[in-house]
């Protein structure tokens, strides 16, 4: 008899079987959705279930159609519909649930339903974001010399961040990618005043080899002194658990591919708990956060099948 359901917050968790005798093992689904200006109701269309969070919400399908069908299972299996999901792990309700569900801090496993294509995405990618500011002096825009203008400081970190290559990182035999991209600046008074100032958030993405401290030193080189340094959030790393006996047998359950999981995600939460974890779910990967989102509706079966054939191989 599994355990009655637990509210915290608008996230639930609920024990789906128990008394099993197998590992105890979560299935985690992040409920709230970011819309990139997709309008119009959710639809089928073309055997394809298109809107606003199409893709991201797809393991939430898998989650309630297991808790609907009940197949027999040698685990004790938990599922956790958490919000906040786009906050970051500091912001997020996983972090409260967490901490105030102690069943759940004793957890072998927890696979992170992310809209994966059906692959099986291992680790998760550190994150940092960063406010760099500039500042300079106003005058008016059109007298020879007359101040400092803050947006031509930032040129020339600009053109460093232009010219940063994707550099490699294997580990286990995959391969993340180290990033830095400017995604915002906010600055400037009117069109004949020099700035006095500008900030500019920089995201770094990085693999399991880069601590958060190098993260931020690296950042810090980057700016040089032109300007200061304000980190936002400081998300780390995960490494990939390859070997790790859950991720073995789901691995050889039928998935599309393996790879590495290259964008921040609740795994690397799980794994500073001491609680191995992976990444998988049906969606269109690409799609996730941008307008025309969509899973395909055999990728849902395919999905729902490899799950049940991981479940099988579980003791």
């Amino acid at each position: 008899m599994a355990s009655p359901l637990r509210r915290y917050g608008n996230s639930l968790v609920a024990p789906l079987t128990r008394g099993s005798g197998g590992p105890r093992v979560l299935l985690v689904g992040q409920l709230d959705v970011a819309n990139a200006g997709q309008r119009g109701e959710a639809r089928t269309e073309d055997n394809r279930v298109l809107g606003a969070g199409a893709a991201e919400k797809s393991g939430l399908c898998l989650m309630l159609d297991l808790a609907e069908r009940r197949p027999p299972v040698r685990a004790d299996i938990t599922l956790v519909f958490h919000a906040r999901g786009e906050c970051g792990f500091d912001g997020s309700e996983l972090r409260v649930v967490m901490e105030r569900d102690a069943e759940l801090r004793g957890a072998d496993f927890a696979l992170v339903l992310k809209p994966t294509d059906n692959k099986l995405q291992l680790g998760s990618g550190g994150s940092t974001h960063a406010t760099l500011a500039f500042t300079g002096r106003t005058a008016h825009s059109g007298l020879p010399g007359a101040g400092v203008n803050a947006i031509h400081k930032f040129a020339r970190v600009l053109s460093r961040l232009a010219a940063f290559e994707p550099v490699p990182d294997v580990v286990d035999g995959l391969t993340w990618y180290e990033m830095m991209n400017a995604t915002s600046a906010h600055g400037g008074r009117s069109g004949s005043v020099v700035p006095d100032h500008l900030e500019v958030n920089v995201h770094h993405t990085y693999g399991p080899s880069t601590s958060s401290h190098a993260s931020q030193e690296r950042l810090m080189a980057l700016v040089d002194r032109v300007g200061a340094v304000r980190f936002e959030e400081l998300s780390r790393p995960a490494p990939p658990n390859r070997n790790h006996a859950l991720v073995a047998a789901l691995e050889q359950s039928g998935v599309q591919g393996v790879e590495a999981r290259q964008t921040w995600t609740e795994v690397a939460s799980f794994t500073a708990l001491r609680i191995p974890a992976a990444n998988f779910g049906p969606g269109a990967e690409r799609t996730v956060h941008a307008r025309g989102e969509m899973t395909g509706l055999s990728e849902l079966g395919q999905a729902q099948t490899i799950l049940d054939r991981w479940f099988a191989t579980m003791t």
